[in-house]
C-alpha cells in the first residue's frame, strides 16, 4: 500500500507571500523561514541527498555561500530525506549550507515543488527541483521550477544580478 501523496499547491510567483515553515535540520536544530526575516533566503528543493545531481547542486551552493551571504542571502536546501541522512550528506560532501528535512513533503507542496513530473519519459509524483528566493519581508522575489542541477547556482547568481563567485 502506498503512502498518500500530498496535493501540490500552485506554483509561487514573484510578489506572493512565501509560506512559512519550521523544519528539522541535519544538526538536530530547526530552521524556520520566519527566523530568517530581514535577510534574503534562497530556498531550494531537491529530490534526494547523496545523488549525483543533488550533490553537484549542494556543492555549488556551498562553494558560493560566502559570496551569497556577503550579498545578504542565506541558503536552505530542503529534501524529503531524514535528518540523519542529511548529516551524512553534509559530512561526505563538506557542505556548509543549511539542510532541512521535509519528510511529509508538506513544505514542498506549499511551494509547488512536489507533484507530477516526467522521469525517464513517465509521469510520476515526486520532488520538482525548484528554487525560490524570498526577500527580507517574506515575499517571493524569484521562483524557478524544473531547474537543472548543474550550472543552476551560476544561472541564479546571474538572474539575481550577482557577480559570479
Amino acid at each position: 500500500m502506498s503512502e498518500p501523496t500530498p496535493t501540490p499547491a500552485a506554483r509561487l510567483s514573484p510578489g506572493d507571500e512565501a509560506p512559512d515553515f519550521t523544519l528539522p535540520t541535519d544538526t538536530g536544530d530547526q530552521v524556520s523561514l520566519s527566523s530568517l526575516r530581514g535577510r534574503k533566503v534562497i530556498v531550494y528543493f531537491y529530490p534526494a541527498a547523496m545523488t549525483p545531481g543533488c550533490s553537484t547542486q549542494a556543492c555549488d551552493f556551498t562553494d558560493s555561500l560566502d559570496s551569497l551571504r556577503g550579498a545578504g542571502y542565506e541558503v536552505v536546501g530542503i529534501s524529503p530525506d531524514k535528518p540523519a541522512k542529511l548529516a551524512k550528506f553534509r559530512e561526505r560532501d563538506g557542505l556548509t549550507i543549511t539542510l532541512a528535512s521535509d519528510e511529509d513533503r508538506a513544505v514542498m507542496s506549499a511551494y509547488g515543488a512536489f507533484g507530477e513530473k516526467k522521469l525517464y519519459g513517465k509521469v510520476v509524483q515526486g520532488v520538482i527541483r525548484s528554487t525560490v528566493v524570498v526577500d527580507e519581508e517574506g515575499r517571493v522575489e524569484v521562483a524557478q521550477y524544473n531547474v537543472k542541477a548543474t550550472g543552476h547556482v551560476a544561472k541564479l547568481r546571474k538572474d539575481l544580478g550577482l557577480a559570479t563567485a
